[in-house]
């Protein structure tokens, strides 16, 4: 008899079938020692339309709302039925006595095994393989403690009300909004909030009315300089310069000096990794993802998709092992880390621990050819490594210096800290000079023994109040993280929207659905609303944009995962807001005009002016051809996405420059695309490499 193991990607299953020696090839699958190994390429199985429950539904129309199935129904996806047939066979054949789940071990791994499974009409018995490490030690400790399927019921459980909920709120807001402002919109449970945080924001920004102050600087005798308070009055700022420039004496009032110490930061989980490449090295959230999960396949990281900064006891003896070994990396030091024990009990903490410990590097990164690695996966990895030694490494400490002066009636300050113990600060400065290539610097005040300091210099300067920040992917993430935490009780987890999992294809799917778009030089990218993202949320009721309400769902999620909460509950809430948005939304008054499709450009084929849509930008004409998709197979197959910046170029210069191309052999090249139309119309591309290559 044979088991028959079931991963998520051919890349993982080749690495269960090294070591479970399954090794001869066949189609789809691998072969050998009482083991067949599969798998399913994402999700082979997906929720069927709504024409499917009835074919009255291919027509969108309010009067058909709200579409709520008594009965789900699934599909295979057309693009993966061979594989689907595959598993179905394999599943089914007399010589299979048992499967194992091996998909991804979270909610969604959970998700894609059991809807083929079930889709398949299997019955034999299923036990869960559930790793955080692609080792091959972590690998045959898996299977050897393979988990009844049963344990994970309540979160398959959660990962159904999710994909349901998300379905249902993406067909019946959409449809309802795409009849009411005659034109296809597109709205979803995470999407929408996320978005309208951006337009809150840049209104914000918008009204934000800057105010000038102005402050007196006295540079002293004694080496450093002293500021006043904001003043908001200039003559009051002016009549003060005069009375210091006429005293040219500072009175020292007062020294204070306090010893503070910064614990180091906490390990990484996914949102917290997201956050530092993106502030850091300029890359997306879903680049980031991309970067991890791949070193994760490659066995020299743990599991990404974590929402934990922590480690069980069980892992402590392993983590401290491992950080000894890891101080060659990056030049850390015993000296840096001031020789201390690592403090890894810091790092521990059961309750905190969900599915998956903290990312870490494994000890099979300790023997890779790191060099070998594409650029940013070496990126992502040093970051890695860097939160690893600096979370076991010691405090950071230092001495705060706050000098106190008078000078004509009014009181001067100044500010300074000197390092006692550079702690966990020795490798973050080391990974900021060789990610970054600078320093960072602290400024100590001088000792100071006179009660008086002369005045070398007074002068006058003038600041002014700034708006809020705009969202870099670094800022959104953390509001998504943290939207609703001040409304929601306490105790409660995950109160944001999405899941570290999922936040980075929410943020690309808003870009490609031209809702937001990216703005700014390669490493301080901010994300900016369009016009459509804008017109939008102007016309979204407040329960469908709210990121409270979002955020009380995915709480609710995770209650359903711990078992804490029926399915059946949380269905009913959905389909009663449906229901209620339904019946009581109408069109809002002149949002037609806020609606209508910006011209983006003229058409190269016929002249007529060229619109964004959700999958692309088309030209108006309708007896024109002419399109430029967003889901673009030649800009994919050069590793680039084609975006608004992109297609705005193209559209009004007809070519591009593109740097770090992909070849098929995965090298790198620059080349500017040429953009041009065949006879009938449609686009057409061209490539000419830079240097006549």
């Amino acid at each position: 008899m044979a088991k028959l193991i079931v991963a998520e990607k051919p890349s993982v299953a080749m690495s269960y079938a090294k070591v479970l020696g399954a090794t001869s090839r066949q189609d789809g699958y691998l072969e050998g020692n009482g083991y067949l190994v599969s798998w399913c390429v994402g999700h082979l199985v997906e929720l069927a339309p709504p024409n499917v429950y009835d074919a009255k539904y291919v027509k969108w129309s309010i009067a058909d709302l709200p579409i709520l199935p008594q009965k789900w129904q699934y599909l295979v996806s057309a693009s993966t039925k061979k594989q689907f047939g595959i598993l179905q066979k394999l599943m089914n054949r007399p010589d299979v006595d048992s499967i194992v789940n091996s998909c991804d071990s979270g909610r969604e791994g959970e998700l894609i095994f059991r809807l083929v499974y079930q889709q398949a009409g299997c019955k034999k018995p299923v036990s869960r393989l559930w790793l955080s490490s692609m080792e091959e030690n972590a690998i045959r400790e898996g299977f050897a403690h393979l988990k009844p399927s049963t344990e994970y019921d309540a979160l398959y459980n959660a990962a159904l009300c999710r994909e349901r909920a998300d379905w249902m709120v993406g067909i019946n807001a959409s449809r309802l909004f795409s009849c009411l402002y005659g034109q296809p919109l597109a709205v979803g449970r995470v999407m929408t909030p996320v978005l309208a945080m951006t337009v809150v924001r840049e209104a914000a920004i918008a009204a934000f009315t800057p105010e000038k102050f102005y402050t007196v600087d006295l540079e002293l005798t004694s080496g450093c300089t002293a500021s006043s308070c904001r003043i908001p009055e200039k003559s009051v700022a002016e009549n003060l310069l005069k009375a210091c420039r006429k005293e040219m004496v500072a009175t020292i009032q007062r020294i204070t000096r306090k010893e503070k110490s910064e614990n180091p930061p906490p390990l990484y989980d996914l949102t917290t990794l997201q956050r530092d490449a993106n502030r850091l090295l300029g890359y997306s959230a879903q680049q980031t993802l991309d970067y991890v999960q791949s070193l994760y396949e490659k066995k020299l990281t743990t599991y990404p998709r974590t929402d934990s900064c922590y480690i069980t006891d069980d892992d402590e003896e392993m983590l401290e092992e491992l950080t000894e070994e890891l101080e060659g990396f990056l030049d850390i030091t015993s000296t840096d880390v001031d020789e201390a024990v690592p403090r890894t009990r810091r790092t521990v903490n059961r309750e905190k621990v969900t599915d998956h410990h903290a990312i870490l590097p494994t000890r099979s990164m300790l023997q890779a050819d790191l060099e070998a690695l594409p650029k940013g996966e070496q990126n992502v990895l040093k970051l890695i490594i860097a939160r690893t030694l600096m979370a076991v490494s010691t405090p950071f400490r230092y001495l705060e210096t706050l000098l106190t002066t008078e000078c004509a009636g009014e009181e001067f300050t100044a500010k300074g800290k000197e390092v006692l113990e550079e702690g966990w600060k020795a490798v973050e400065r080391k990974v900021l000079a060789d990610i970054l290539n600078r320093k960072q610097e602290l400024t100590a005040l001088p000792n100071v023994a006179e009660n008086e300091c002369g005045i070398l210099n007074a002068e006058l300067k003038e600041g002014q109040t700034t708006p809020p920040k705009h969202f870099t992917e670094d800022l959104l993430l953390h509001a998504m993280e943290t939207a609703s935490a001040d409304s929601m009780p306490e105790g409660v987890e995950r109160q944001g929207i999405g899941t570290p999992a999922t936040r980075a294809a929410t943020i690309e799917k808003l870009v490609q659905k031209g809702f937001l778009e990216r703005k700014g030089t390669k490493k301080t990218k901010v994300l900016l609303p369009t016009d459509k993202g804008k017109a939008l949320i102007t016309v979204m009721p407040e329960e469908i944009q709210s990121a409270d309400m979002t955020a009380d769902w995915e709480a609710k999620l995770l209650q359903i995962e711990r078992s804490e909460m029926e399915p059946e509950t949380f269905m009913t809430e959905i389909k009663e807001m449906i229901s209620s948005l339904v019946t009581t939304t109408e069109a809002a008054k002149g949002a037609n005009a806020l609606m209508k499709n910006k011209i983006f450009g003229v058409c190269p084929n016929c002249g007529k002016p060229v619109v964004e849509r959700e999958k692309g930008w088309f030209c108006e004409n309708r007896e024109c051809r002419f399109v430029l998709w967003k889901d673009n197979a030649f800009f994919k197959r050069l590793g680039k996405r084609l975006d608004s910046h992109v297609a705005d170029k193209l559209l009004r210069d007809g070519r591009v420059r593109l740097k770090d191309c992909k070849s098929a052999k995965g090298k790198t090249y620059n080349a500017t695309v040429l953009l041009g139309t065949e006879p009938d119309g449609r686009s057409k591309f061209s490539l000419e490499f830079e240097g006549g290559c």
